[in-house]
């Protein structure tokens, strides 16, 4: 009976050894949880950077249709940049009813818009200089030339002309700097595409 409550009495000591193994199992236990969590942290940081980023500064966009080929293709991805200041030839991205819109800009606020019947386009009775287009078309136009662009608006137009609905049409009309999103800069997908727009 006596060499039972001895046994049950005796407390093995932790060696000095087995004392530094478990401090250094906890230390590692600690520091892993650590990086664990200040890496979650800086992803969660940067993914809220780029989606702030992108939505206020750099609004990222898909080409859908081919209203500005050859410029921009359909499926491409492409990056604007948020201004106010337009100059003619500018690639905008704009809202127009619920959808977002890639055309041209071929003269801002109070500049004269003429086109004749193949298409050739003047502004303040200056020959357009084009180099981007592959087709001219009057096609679509029902508004009445040559067209004024009223104050705080810019005329549009796409750079395919026998497709695109656009400033010569009264149903998409001139666009205010309200409905701008941005001015488009590059073409970033497909990779092997990366580039500047202008």
């Amino acid at each position: 009976m006596a060499d039972k409550t001895k046994k049950k009495s005796e407390f093995v000591r932790p060696t000095a050894e087995q004392i530094e193994a478990e401090i250094r199992r906890t230390d590692r236990k600690t520091r892993f949880g650590s990086l664990v969590r200040s890496t979650f942290y800086a992803l969660v940081t940067v993914a809220a950077a780029a989606v702030l980023l992108s939505t206020l500064l750099m609004p990222v966009l898909k080409i859908y249709g081919n209203s500005m080929s050859p410029t921009l293709d359909e499926g491409e991805i492409v990056v604007a940049v948020k201004t106010s200041r337009f100059e003619q030839g500018d690639v905008l991205a704009f809202y127009y009813n619920n959808r977002v819109l890639v055309k041209r800009v071929i003269g801002g606020p109070g500049d004269w818009v003429d086109i004749d019947q193949e298409g050739v386009v003047k502004v303040n009775g200056v020959l357009l200089d084009e180099p981007y287009l592959i087709d001219r078309s009057f096609e679509t136009c029902d508004i009445q030339l040559p067209y004024q662009v009223p104050d705080g608006q810019y005329f549009v137009m796409g750079d395919h002309r026998s497709t695109s609905i656009d400033s010569r049409t009264t149903a998409v009309g001139c666009v205010s700097a309200e409905q701008v999103v941005g001015r488009i800069l590059f073409c970033v997908w497909p990779l092997g595409e990366l580039r500047t727009i202008s």
